[in-house]
């Protein structure tokens, strides 16, 4: 198995090296990580390469996507990560801390069979200020929304192999050939799409090899709620019924 992590990235210079921390102190380090530098004006690209040690089974890859968005930029990694080898392909984002199992939880999913892996999104900690109470919110709203994402029209239709299954864009892991089969990421902008949602149901026509799996685990950014509220934030990921004016919170 030929596992590469792909991080697509926009403007994270000030937060970047939390996460290639977090990939560097993996206990199973036999991937490659490739960042996918989404046109940022901060200088990301050269923290990623000044980063010290390896990361991994190497040194951090870098590659640049001009078109805008978390789907182009994911997609450009990912087929990048194929053309260089890669069989099986892992993602988070560059405001994400992967537990220190995350790659051999990964594996061991490929290893019982499933050719996508879904794993479980819980808030970070270590950022600024957020009651207590909102963290637990939105543990739960991830929930309510997975369930709910059975019921949705869209994610409903007799062509599907499986049921629908809610795998975040920054913690999924899937097989490369099945990768290219479901036709990848949409090259779309956040704010246009969930990118996640739609290789989900496109993979959902093609195999009923998915599942999530709760030990793969990833602490992902709360950044959005401290900047518009919990309320705003529910309606952000509720297919975008909030849409703010600065959609890239920094």
């Amino acid at each position: 198995m030929r596992l590469w992590v792909v991080v697509p990235a926009y403007n994270e210079a000030p937060g970047i090296a939390a996460t290639l921390e977090a990939l560097a102190a993996q206990a199973d380090r036999d991937f490659t990580v490739v960042v996918v530098d989404n046109g940022s004006t901060d200088g990301t690209a050269d923290v990623v390469r000044g980063f010290a040690g390896p990361v991994g089974a190497g040194p951090v890859q870098v590659i640049a996507e001009a078109r805008k968005g978390t789907g182009a930029a994911a997609d450009s990694g990912m087929r990048h990560a194929i053309s260089h080898g890669a069989t099986h392909l892992a993602r988070t984002d560059a405001d994400c801390l992967p537990h220190p199992d995350w790659i051999a939880r990964i594996r061991a999913a490929f290893g019982d069979g499933l050719e996508l892996v879904a794993g479980q999104l819980l808030p970070r900690t270590d950022e600024g200020p957020l009651p207590r109470r909102y963290r637990w919110l939105l543990v739960g709203a991830v929930e309510v929304a997975a369930w709910f994402g059975k019921f949705r029209p869209a994610n409903r239709d007799p062509a599907y192999l499986g049921p629908y299954v809610m795998a975040p864009g920054c913690n999924m892991a899937i097989e490369a050939g099945l990768y290219e089969r479901a036709g990848g990421f949409p090259r779309t902008a956040i704010e246009e799409l969930h990118e996640d949602r739609a290789l989900v149901n496109a993979v959902r026509r093609l195999t009923p090899a998915y599942g999530l799996r709760r030990d793969v685990k990833v602490r992902g950014s709360t950044r959005r709620v401290r900047a518009w509220g919990m309320r705003r934030t529910l309606a952000w990921y509720a297919d975008h019924r909030y849409r703010p004016s600065i959609v890239d919170i920094r």
